[in-house]
């Protein structure tokens, strides 16, 4: 085990880090300082959604960098133009807003939508996380989260995830409906299709937003390159980050025709947003990503991992869409989580007091599902 008793000197303690340093990375697969190889099932959370180092995504970052680093979003750049185009295409067919992170990008969805219907109400769902910027936790209906920070921002209003509940909520003073088509954060809560109806008609009644915030289930992670795609309803906008950048920092927001000319210029900005070199990184992700065969893996590997944690002693129930996979448990998620990691070398983490998570890079091979499923039941059984 590394020792970390002066790692943490000069680092502010918001992290409940494990006692592991890691050097290197792979594929699914990590080293840390000592040497010792660990089979990741965490990502980054989500983030490395290709893999540790992917080559394409690795050639696209060293070969942008010798070119332009940064001029800036007084300018535009070919790696940003084509990810825009591409996003937009491959999606919502409007346009794209360049932040660099998730929750950034939810801060721009709830400006636009105030900023389109004036003064209005945005209505969220409990189970919900979308970011930790005073915008983004307001939005976060977590009273754990939230407490600390109060006054937070005004005009949220937190319903139950339910279709009745939104039905009943939305009304002539809300602007917009922000929601996870799965909750990534509580555990991996894929919404149902009544609830997700249910909000599409009631923005539309109301003359409200509809917004999906993708940041964790975008970009392949449930088996399509958009989760909205498997649900039959279409957002007017969503909020994407995390796998994105395959490891590089980088949000977007992305949005309908609907939405098109509310934002004018100096609405809004980044200094760093949709730079060069992330942008070129994304490219490169949707090169590998974007195609019917890789999201037909994504799926049948999935499906693979969630039927072999079911087999698995002390799960007592496993939600999964795609490689976006919770399993609740008998013991002590966190402690497990910990566990896995000291003793198996397996990355995973815990969302809750019962509940693992397990979000692999999209690349992950059947072998190595087998292989984390068999340093599970060596830690379980």
């Amino acid at each position: 085990m590394t020792d970390t008793s002066t790692l943490h000197d000069h680092l502010m303690p918001t992290y409940a880090r494990y006692p592991v340093r890691f050097v290197r990375g792979e594929g699914a697969r990590l080293w840390d300082d000592e040497g010792h190889e660990y089979l990741d099932f965490l990502a980054g959370i989500s983030v490395s959604s290709v893999g540790h180092c992917h080559p394409r995504v690795v050639e696209a970052i060293r070969e942008q960098a010798g070119r332009l680093l940064h001029v800036g979003n007084l300018f535009y750049t070919e790696p940003m133009t084509r990810l825009a185009e591409r996003l937009a295409a491959s999606s919502l067919g409007g346009t794209v807003f360049f932040t660099n992170s998730g929750a950034e990008a939810v801060e721009a969805a709830l400006k636009l939508a105030r900023k389109a219907k004036t003064g209005g109400d945005i209505v969220v769902l409990h189970r919900g996380f979308h970011g930790r910027t005073f915008g983004a936790l307001s939005a976060t209906a977590q009273e754990s989260k939230q407490a600390p920070f109060a006054p937070l921002v005004p005009g949220f209003r937190a319903v139950e995830p339910t279709a009745e509940a939104l039905r009943a909520t939305v009304d002539e003073r809300t602007a917009a409906v922000l929601l996870e088509p799965v909750q990534g954060e509580s555990g991996v809560h894929p919404l149902g299709a009544d609830v997700l109806a249910a909000a599409r008609e009631a923005c539309d009644r109301v003359g409200a937003a509809l917004v999906f915030d993708e940041v964790q289930c975008g970009v392949g992670r449930t088996g399509s390159l958009w989760a909205y795609e498997q649900t039959g309803v279409v957002p007017d906008a969503m909020t994407l980050a995390k796998g994105l950048g395959g490891g590089m920092p980088i949000g977007a927001l992305v949005i309908g025709e609907r939405l098109a000319g509310v934002f004018a210029p100096g609405d809004h900005g980044s200094t760093f947003a949709g730079g060069p070199v992330s942008a070129a990184a994304a490219n490169a992700v949707l090169d590998v990503v974007d195609s019917p065969a890789f999201l037909s893996g994504v799926h049948e590997r999935g499906e693979r991992l969630a039927e072999g944690l079911k087999e698995l002693p002390g799960v007592t129930e496993v939600r999964a869409r795609g490689l976006m996979v919770a399993a609740d448990v008998s013991a002590e998620a966190p402690e497990l989580a910990r566990r896995a990691l000291l003793e198996r070398h397996l990355v995973i983490n815990a969302t809750g007091p019962a509940t693992l998570r397990l979000v692999p890079p999209l690349t992950v091979t059947e072998a190595e599902i087998d292989e984390a499923l068999g340093r599970l039941v060596a830690l379980m059984a």
